[in-house]
């Protein structure tokens, strides 16, 4: 009998691969246009008389409320031209991202035939690790000084949980993680297991638009990171629940386990062995589970509140 169930549940496997693989490779012929407007090179090889010039081609870089001086004084400012050589040095071939970019247009082109690519638009924001980027329906802004790599210079006062998704292999991740939060809907965050859905369902959308990339990319974990958590899920599940912390409204529960932070704050003696964010792990193999049990579109997912989601997951932790 246990012989029987083994290869189900490998027929299965297989053609669940066979079907992925297919899907894939309708989405790879879906056309894409857009190009990589390189703004920070052309600020940085810009001379005065430049500046109306580039006004015109990029006035949502020029506030009306800044005088020309400033931006032109920010022509030879020592700090600003070294963020843009840094930048120049870094990304000088910038193949490897667009064709990432590419990717993940075309899967949400399929997901959404709505969508229309955007400008793209490169440049340095005197690294502002929390606006890496920023995306409109029509354009999108990718702060380059902030995925220098985690070990540059410019990081050295930055925590390590902070620097290792500062690497240009989180461009695409980032760009994935403000599209969903853009078509995510949940009438209320107040409960701790809402928090926990609502990244879940970002860290879905991210399933479904970059499945070029590793769980541990789309969580921004290290690979021992998403081990530990993978490891033990049911024992973190398990406090969540016997503390009573799925309904709870008490504020510091998002910032224990859902914020960026250096480790999970469950006030056990392992606490400074556990990667931050184990909230959002949690939320994320929810939502997974609610997928694989109900016939439900992405889209209809992304609209639908924290409590269906959960009520119908038949979530249990793996052992």
């Amino acid at each position: 009998m246990r012989k029987i169930t083994l290869f189900v549940f490998v027929l299965a496997a297989f053609f669940s691969c066979k079907n992925d693989e297919a899907l894939e490779n309708e989405i790879a012929k879906i056309d894409t246009h857009f190009n990589i407007e390189r703004f920070d090179r052309a600020f940085a090889e810009a001379k005065p008389e430049d500046l109306g010039q580039l006004k015109k081609v990029y006035p949502f870089m020029f506030s009306n409320h800044v005088p020309d001086s400033i931006f032109i004084a920010q022509m030879s400012d020592t700090l600003q031209n070294e963020l843009l050589d840094e930048a120049s040095k870094k990304f000088k071939d910038f193949s490897t991202i667009k064709n990432e970019i590419n990717r993940l247009f075309q899967h949400l082109k399929y997901y959404n035939v709505s969508f229309t690519e955007p400008r793209i638009i490169t440049l340095t924001n005197n690294v502002s690790y929390r606006d890496k980027v920023i995306v409109t329906d029509t354009i999108v802004l990718i702060s380059l000084d902030n995925y220098l790599g985690q070990d540059h210079k410019f990081y050295g006062n930055f925590p390590k949980y902070i620097t290792q998704n500062l690497e240009p292999s989180q461009v695409v991740v980032d760009l994935a993680k403000a599209y969903a939060e853009k078509q995510i809907f949940q009438s209320q965050r107040k409960t701790f297991l809402d928090e926990m859905i609502f990244f879940g369902k970002q860290l879905y959308f991210k399933d479904k638009v970059i499945p070029f990339k590793t769980d541990a990319e789309k969580i921004g974990y290290s690979k021992e990171q998403l081990e530990f958590a993978n490891f033990y899920e049911d024992m973190i599940w398990t406090e969540f629940v016997e503390n009573e912390m799925l309904y709870n409204t008490d504020s510091s529960l998002p910032a224990r386990f859902i914020a960026d932070a250096p480790f999970s704050k469950f006030f056990l003696a392992l606490d400074n062995e556990t990667p931050g964010r184990l909230g959002q792990y949690i939320g994320w193999q929810i939502v997974r589970s609610y997928m694989k049990n109900n016939k439900v579109s992405l889209n209809e997912m992304l609209q639908t509140e924290a409590i269906d989601i959960f009520n119908k997951s038949n979530y249990k932790p793996s052992k």
